[in-house]
């Protein structure tokens, strides 16, 4: 006869237990299969219910003949509405209304446990488990672009989970799982971070960011200098490389300049650079600050856009 602890024990257990089934249960018939590459299909979560399916950008091979599963056995053809390689994050649409749209949840916390689901498959949904273990961003990828914020976790992402859904315990969708971002972890891009994607890419198909056409690296800036010329930041980009005819190179900037400041706002280092470096600025006549010679200069550079 079991003990009143082991019962009690048992009884928590189970209990956990049924609201994790009970959770991917909730998050699954938002939960689709993305047949777009030659092998195994991917995940993808119903955004809107009048048919806006995001993915993961890196499982879309081809462009045409995309088929998109619903968790009530549907298949349905799928085009492309935009495409952002650089956050990893696709958007489709399929004709059809009344879809299980994905419910959004709030900001996890590190020690969260949470849910890795995925529809790789004609069946079921799949899932695998684990805990919040890092927030962060902005963060740069392997591939150099960058992400606003990221949600680390250790659940496990089997072939064909990238694009599905990170759930908490409710089923509430929190990130976008991407095995493409970090090599050999587990990352999904924060639900906010997706809506904000899924508004531009909505708008013009693409996600815009601007550029200056230069090549950098932090360097300190000496004490002595910083109070001369009355800074606060200890840092700032060294200029080693424009390019040619570019945004940079045709505002006046030279090899060498310490780029200090944009639009008003400090750059101490490559993250400051492009989280200023919005799609707002593209084609823009911004203000620039280097340091050239010891001295502040004062630029205006009209913010090119990255393709």
């Amino acid at each position: 006869m079991a003990q009143p602890e082991q019962a009690g024990a048992t009884g928590v257990l189970a209990g956990l237990s049924d609201e994790l089934a009970g959770a991917v249960e909730r998050a699954a018939a938002a939960v689709v299969r993305v047949d777009a590459r030659r092998r195994l299909s991917a995940s993808g979560i119903i955004w809107e219910a009048t048919g806006l399916v995001v993915t993961a950008d890196h499982v879309l091979e081809r462009e045409e003949d995309i088929t998109v599963g619903l968790a009530d056995g549907r298949d349905l053809a799928a085009t492309i509405v935009g495409r952002d390689p650089g956050t990893d994050l696709a958007l489709l649409r399929v004709e059809a209304q009344g879809l299980a749209a994905a419910a959004p949840g709030p900001a996890p916390r590190v020690g969260h446990l949470v849910l890795a689901l995925g529809r790789p498959g004609p069946g079921g949904p799949m899932a695998t488990a684990g805990i919040v273990s890092a927030l962060g961003g902005p963060a740069r990828t392997w591939r150099g672009s960058r992400l606003e914020g990221f949600i680390r976790t250790d659940a496990v992402l089997y072939p064909g989970f990238s694009g599905g859904p990170l759930v908490d315990v409710t089923g509430r969708v929190l990130g976008l799982n991407s095995s493409h971002l970090a090599q050999g972890m587990s990352l999904a891009i924060p639900v906010e971070s997706v809506a904000r994607i899924v508004a531009a890419l909505l708008q013009t198909g693409r996600v815009r960011r601007g550029f200056l056409g230069i090549t950098s690296q932090p360097v300190l800036l000496p004490i002595g200098l910083r109070r001369r010329l009355d800074l606060d930041q200890e840092t700032g980009l060294l200029v080693v490389g424009v390019e040619p005819d570019g945004p940079a190179d045709r505002g006046g900037m030279l090899l060498g300049d310490v780029l200090v400041g944009l639009a008003g706002a400090p750059v101490r280092d490559t993250d400051d650079l492009q989280r200023l470096l919005t799609g707002e600025r593209i084609g823009q006549p911004t203000p620039v600050r280097v340091i050239r010679g010891g001295e502040v200069r004062d630029l205006t550079i009209t913010v090119g856009e990255r393709r």
